[in-house]
């Protein structure tokens, strides 16, 4: 137990290099990108769909898919008309660098504008590992509950924008928006937030405005991988 402090700390020293090499590569292409991150169920997948369909015509779209096997959102992303590329973690309850490397190297970046990774649906792990990307996304939705701010604080504090999905169900699910918003305030002051629904649409106009403003914004803004 006395040795296990140091040597996360060099693993995750690793990966952050390593994170900043994926992020010079993603730079140099031009190519902005996202970390999707959420617990299993609560609509990764069927946001990057909606996405992906907002922005047809105005970006050029690639998904990498993170998960611990099949390759069953890859094929919705390309189904979608993203180019896909799946990453098996066998196992890994999160995505890092080392893993997002791999698959950069099998995209043709210079063919795309905008990345989106879909990390592994968890609340704890990918937070502590940077990818190289510039953008991280949290997802949480009505079904989860209102208390997950309080829960897992790690994730929560450490995103640049939050994504409540699922909000047609509030009339028929216990979540208190107020409580929920509450706890999120705590953790990460001002953190841009978007209520929307997959299924219905509500919402998913904010969002895509977002996301194609973001490209433009960020890219010439200096800032840290995520």
């Amino acid at each position: 137990m006395i040795q296990r402090i140091p040597v996360v700390e060099k693993i995750l020293s690793a990966n952050d290099r390593l994170a900043e090499h994926n992020r010079t590569k993603l730079d140099s292409a031009g190519v902005f990108s996202y970390n999707l991150m959420a617990s299993p169920g609560a609509g990764k997948t069927s946001l990057i769909e909606r996405t992906i369909a907002g922005l047809a015509g105005r970006s050029r779209v690639a998904v990498i898919d993170g998960d611990i096997a099949t390759s069953i959102d890859a094929d919705r992303a390309r189904a979608a008309g993203a180019i896909a590329v799946q990453i098996n973690t066998g196992g890994e309850c999160h995505l890092d660098a080392v893993m997002l490397q791999s698959a950069l190297d099998t995209l043709d970046l210079n063919s795309v504008d905008l990345l989106i990774v879909e990390n592994v649906g968890n609340l704890i792990c990918p937070a502590s590992f940077k990818l190289g990307t510039h953008t991280s996304v949290l997802i949480a939705s009505v079904p989860e509950g209102d208390d997950k701010p309080y829960k897992y604080p790690g994730m929560y504090r450490g995103v640049d924008a939050l994504v409540i999905n699922k909000v047609d169900l509030l009339p028929y699910v216990e979540f208190d928006m107020e409580y929920f918003r509450r706890g999120v305030e705590i953790l990460n002051p001002g953190l841009v937030t978007f209520p929307l629904s997959c299924r219905t649409g509500e919402g998913l106009e904010a969002w895509l405005e977002w996301v194609a403003a973001g490209r433009i914004e960020e890219m010439s803004a200096e800032g840290s991988p995520t």
